[in-house]
Formats: C-alpha cells, structure tokens, sequence
C-alpha cells in the first residue's frame, strides 16, 4: 500500500487571534511529530465563528491572502516539511470578501487556494452578510502528497461540488468546517443533524471513489450579541475511504489530533470494481444547469 499519514486539527477557538494560531500552531506540531505529511485545519480557525450575527465591524477580522496569517502558516508549513490545509477570512478588496481556503507545499509557498462556492444564510449562519460567493471555480490543488480537492463547509450538502471536483482530478476530497447545534435543539433532532452531516459526506466518497477529510471545530460559542445564546460546535470530525468507510473519527467534545493513515492506491481499486465514472449519463444530465424543473 502507499499510505499518506494525514492529520485533522479539531480546536476550540477565543476571540484573541494571536491565540488561536498559537494553538493551531502547537497542534499542528504535534501532528508532524506524529508522522503526518498532510495537516488539515478546520473552518476560519483564526477567530470565534463571527458570522452568528450581521455586524459591519467584524469585516476588521479579515486580512489579504497572502497576509500575516498566511506568512505565519508558510513558515511553519516550511519547519515542519508538511502540506498544511488553512482557512481564512480573506479581503481582497475594500467591500469584497471570501471565505478561503489556502494550501501550503512543504517549501511553505502557497500551493493553490479555494473560495467557497456554497453560502448560506441561516439563524445563526449568516455568512451571506460576509462572504462573497467563490469565482474561481472547483479546481484541485496539486501538491507533493497528491492533488487536493479543498471545498468548504456548506460545500458539503452540494453532490456537484464534490463530482466537479474529482472530475478534475482530485485525489483527496477535504473540507474545512464550522457546524454545530442550537444547544435548544432536542437530543434527537441533533443526532438527525449530525448523522445527515456524516452521512452526505460518506455518499460524496462513494459516488466519487475518493478519500475523504472533514476537519470540524468543538466547544460552545456564545453569540456576540446575546451571550445566554449561540452554537455548540459538534467536533466529530472524520476521515473516511472511497467506500464510504470510516477510517478515523473525533470525539464530539474535546480538542483532538485526529490521525489517520490514507491508501493512495485504494481509489484505484476501488473504481474498477464501482465504475461510476464510466456509467455517468452525460448526456442526460443538462436538467442540471436549471435552478428546478418546472
């Protein structure tokens, strides 16, 4: 087999910036002493989940890619000799924003970045207030331990996001992520919730033959706005196979390194046996470009 050790950073986060990135830091260390070639770190891990609430000041929270953030990651990406998957609120203009996700090579140089293409607008989710919708469409990113099909939290629900992806060539499917319950919710409806999240996920490995990462966030976060509310990040993050198989997964409560070791040569086999790739009806399939069949 040609196994790929990967890590999954599964943290909580304050609103000091600083110490985020030293705890992503200290973690990400930890995983490379571990033996982990490839490190994914969740959902804007830089800051608490601003987007619970529409406030036109937490635009400050954004930086430029590359930025400061970006050249605290490439250096440690360098030291440790690791490809490193980030998550950053990015500005690239004064009224223009995306959520990104950045790739580093082990050099520490940037190896491609992704803006999420997906975003919703829920209670408690308000990233359409934030982010513009990504414009640079669902392209792998080619790196020394294989190429990376990065998409972004909400990216998840969408079975044409992860298609288009490996239908480019990716190797590893990944998404950084930010979700969590309403601690109102009754005990049931979170299982449905969480079981739907894993669930989606495991069928976009499947369908595709690929691998699978989802790197999510842990621990209560309280509303900016009222502090008596606000989201607990379920963690539970996992690594699953081309088969839909659960590989390695997180504790729902605490911080973890989650570690996971990837056959690169599992998809292989896999996709002789299921050739979904060469059964696709392509030409049936132009219904998809409609918002619905009327």
């Amino acid at each position: 087999m040609n196994l790929l050790k990967v890590a999954l950073i599964q943290q909580s986060c304050t609103d000091v910036r600083a110490d985020n990135l030293a705890k992503s830091a200290a973690l990400i260390r930890k995983a490379a002493a571990s033996g982990a070639e490839l490190v994914a770190l969740q959902e804007l891990h830089t800051s608490t989940y601003f987007c619970q609430v529409e406030s036109p000041a937490l635009f400050d929270l954004a930086e430029p890619i590359p930025g400061p953030s970006t050249e605290v990651l490439g250096i440690i990406a360098k030291e440790l000799g690791i490809v490193l998957v980030a998550s950053l609120f990015e500005r690239r203009a004064a009224g223009l924003y995306h959520n990104t996700a950045v790739v580093f090579e082990k050099d520490g140089t940037i190896a491609g970045t992704y803006r999420k293409m997906h975003i919703p607008d829920d209670p408690g989710f308000y990233e359409k207030f934030y982010f513009t919708p990504g414009d640079i469409g669902f392209n792998p990113i080619k790196t020394s331990v294989g190429t990376l099909g990065v998409l972004v939290c909400w990216d998840q629900w969408y079975p044409e996001a992860a298609r288009l992806m490996a239908l480019a060539g990716a190797d590893l499917l990944i998404y950084p992520t930010a979700i969590g319950w309403d601690p109102e919710d009754t005990v049931e409806e979170q299982r449905r919730q969480y079981d739907a999240w894993c669930t989606v996920q495991r069928g976009h490995a499947v369908a595709n033959g690929l691998p699978l990462l989802a790197v999510n966030r842990v621990g209560f976060e309280s509303s900016p706005q009222n502090p008596d509310t606000g989201i607990k990040f379920w963690g539970g993050s996992f690594a699953a196979g081309p088969q839909g198989e659960i590989l390695a997964i997180a504790p729902q409560e605490n911080e973890e390194v989650l570690l996971v070791e990837i056959d690169r040569e599992r998809s292989e086999r896999v996709r002789r046996i299921w050739p979904f790739l060469r059964d696709r009806r392509i030409d049936e399939y132009g219904d998809l470009l409609k918002r619905f069949r009327d």
